[in-house]
């Protein structure tokens, strides 16, 4: 479906330059707190986690220090697992769905797993409501060696020297996507832009050269019990992508520079949730990426070792 309205910034046919992405940053404003929502939280998780301040991110409009937890009974025994919310900063059930799942059902799996959780990469986006950083630029296209973009960097340097069995990256698919960041998209690169058709549920993005699909399945399964999952649309589709099995696409996700891609884990999914849904609420969003977290979980434990 393609949009042919006109994005409020920016000359159609125009790549943006310094004053677009000035006068785009210009009209971003605080919506929520990172502090009272995101790190008032950890202090709570400390009698589980060894709770680290990797880095800190260094805009005009401020600092924001980046935490990550660490399981305490941390041994090389045991595989590790990467668990990360919040790429995309206004995704918020990939936020709390990673805190709820340490504060709630982390313990169930310290014995069998080393856990890094990252529960909120992209703090300014979460305040802001966004999808891109200050710069205009999408972390979640960004992993890659001499990243530009500070939240991708941060993570990737936090990750370099660990070895993964599983990463999990939890994100939502919303309406936003075709009614703001979609368009913005196509105004910044002075591209077509045509919309996604937003399915209507809880669905999962595998990795094409190791797609894993029982892992993907159990994954669904899981999240079956506590929400709805995505149906394909009228050509057998998720927002474009041909449906690999019920609620699973791939994406080649090293060569997009996405999060799922920033490690060698064999074990990769990237959630999506819709939390605009008229079946849902914003918990049973943060239920849905914890049921995702134990699924997968549960399936590497069962099947791996």
């Amino acid at each position: 479906m393609e949009n042919n309205e006109t994005y409020a910034i920016g000359t159609v046919g125009v790549k943006w330059g310094p004053l677009e992405q000035a006068q785009w940053l210009a009209v971003q404003d605080v919506k929520r707190s990172y502090a009272d929502d995101v790190l008032s939280q950890l202090e709570a998780l400390a009698s589980q986690f060894d709770i680290k301040e990797y880095a800190s991110l260094d805009y005009a409009s401020g600092s924001f220090p980046l935490f990550s937890l660490r399981s305490l009974t941390w041994e090389q025994s045991k595989p590790n697992v990467l668990i990360t919310g919040g790429v995309h900063g206004y995704e918020t059930s990939g936020v709390h769905g990673a805190l709820r799942f340490a504060a709630t059902a982390a313990q169930d799996y310290h014995d069998r797993f080393n856990l890094l959780i990252v529960p909120c990469v992209s703090p300014w986006a979460y305040e802001t409501i966004n999808r891109w950083n200050p710069n205009a630029l999408d972390p979640n296209r960004s992993f890659y060696q001499n990243s530009p973009v500070q939240e991708s960097a941060a993570l990737m340097n936090l990750v370099s020297d660990i070895e993964f069995l599983m990463h999990i990256d939890l994100h939502e698919t919303t309406d936003t996507d075709n009614s703001e960041f979609r368009p913005a998209l196509g105004a910044r690169d002075a591209v077509e832009h045509k919309e996604w058709a937003i399915p209507d549920g809880f669905y999962t993005v595998g990795d094409t050269l190791k797609p894993c699909p029982e892992f993907q399945k159990a994954i669904i399964q899981s999240v079956e019990k506590v929400t709805h999952i995505a149906p394909e649309d009228e050509s057998g589709r998720l927002i474009g992508e041909i449906l690999q099995q019920r609620g699973v696409i791939n994406y080649a996700t090293k060569a997009l520079g996405l999060c799922a891609g920033l490690t060698n884990a064999k074990f990769v999914s990237t959630t999506e949730v819709y939390p605009d849904s008229p079946k849902v609420d914003n918990e049973n969003c943060i239920q849905a990426q914890v049921a995702a977290v134990t699924g997968a979980l549960n399936f590497v434990a069962e099947n791996e070792y």
